[in-house]
């Protein structure tokens, strides 16, 4: 057996940036192995009130930690070129080798509309982010190299270039899913894959076809990185816990896809209709540091190889301490 890797969810969409720095640091005092943090341009819901530039969070959480640094996710098809996104990785991890990931996904109206371009339905979004996986790929092995390389594809194109920082170790490219179709696709180009908490049998399907996307390419799926975000809430009674989640995580109930729903104000107006039951099985609400200690764990034993907590109430420094010293010490790989 041996101690897990357990990170902090910084939400961006939830704290000023200086605050989310200070509560990175804090979560590693109390045992939190590193930091995850999503590219979003709007806040899901505007009671939530943030949305800093994840770039620049994470090269101040890089200043104050000695733990590993996610953007994840980071959309690579509207909002920033892969190219774009590569440089910014390969910075961040020239900064701080051996420290950080690259997390993508297929990105959500709500941030990626802000551009004017226009918004493709779901086959296409997911066609662009496999395209753009190859590219930063690609760009990265070239760039390792010292020689040039360019990209003429369905979706992108690039000039002939390099990346001229280019850290000695390229970050793995990990892929953000929650369907099946994908999770293969991601075995197959990434270098890893990420997804949220749900019902054991999904998340055992999904890293089912996660593994045998990664045998079609002649991958060992069993050294490739499986990342989970957990959302949760915990407080010192079920009724705050609750209480936490209905005002300041709603979205964490709607079962339904939110990919292109355009704007916070919209959200804000579903999320009137979000009712306690509606978390159930999604989101694990509980004033008992033991029940969320077991569903941490559950995860673990799927063959998780990090897990990041999101605790979705403004209580953090309380809980960071709380599990810092009840949960985190308990659990085992």
């Amino acid at each position: 057996m041996s101690t897990p890797t357990i990170g902090y969810a910084a939400m961006l969409e939830q704290f000023h940036p200086t605050e989310a720095v200070r509560l990175t640091a804090l979560a590693e005092e109390h045992g939190f192995s590193g930091c995850m943090a999503a590219d979003h341009f709007q806040p899901w819901v505007p009671a939530q009130g943030q949305s800093a530039f994840v770039w620049n969070v994470l090269t101040a959480v890089g200043e104050r930690t000695r733990g590993d640094l996610g953007p994840g996710v980071v959309c690579p098809s509207f909002r920033w070129h892969p190219a774009m996104v590569a440089q910014a990785a390969a910075t961040l991890e020239a900064m701080y080798p051996g420290r950080t990931w690259l997390g993508l996904g297929v990105g959500e109206a709500l941030n990626e509309h802000v551009v004017g371009g226009y918004w493709p339905e779901a086959g296409e979004r997911s066609r662009r982010l496999f395209e753009a996986v190859d590219l930063i790929a690609q760009l990265f092995a070239a760039s390792r190299e010292g020689r040039d390389t360019r990209w003429s594809g369905e979706h992108f194109r690039m000039e002939t270039t390099r990346l001229w920082t280019m850290p000695e170790q390229a970050p793995p490219i990990l892929v953000a899913t929650a369907g099946p179709v994908n999770a293969r696709r991601t075995g197959r180009h990434a270098d890893g894959i990420i997804t949220v908490g749900a019902p054991h049998e999904k998340v055992g399907m999904l890293l089912d076809r996660f593994a045998q996307g990664a045998r079609d390419a002649g991958k060992d799926p069993d050294g490739m990185t499986k990342v989970l975000q957990l959302h949760l809430s915990w407080a010192p009674t079920d009724e705050e816990a609750l209480a936490n989640a209905l005002t300041e995580w709603p979205n964490g109930g709607m079962a339904f896809p939110k990919a292109d729903i355009r704007s916070p104000h919209e959200l804000a107006q579903m999320a009137r209709l979000v009712r306690p039951e509606d978390f159930a099985g999604r989101m694990v609400i509980s004033s008992d540091p033991d029940v969320h200690r077991a569903t941490v764990q559950g995860y673990l034993d799927h063959g998780f190889d990090r897990v990041y907590l999101h605790n979705v109430g403004r209580n953090q420094r309380e809980w960071i301490e709380v599990f810092g010293r009840e949960v985190l010490p308990a659990l085992r790989r």
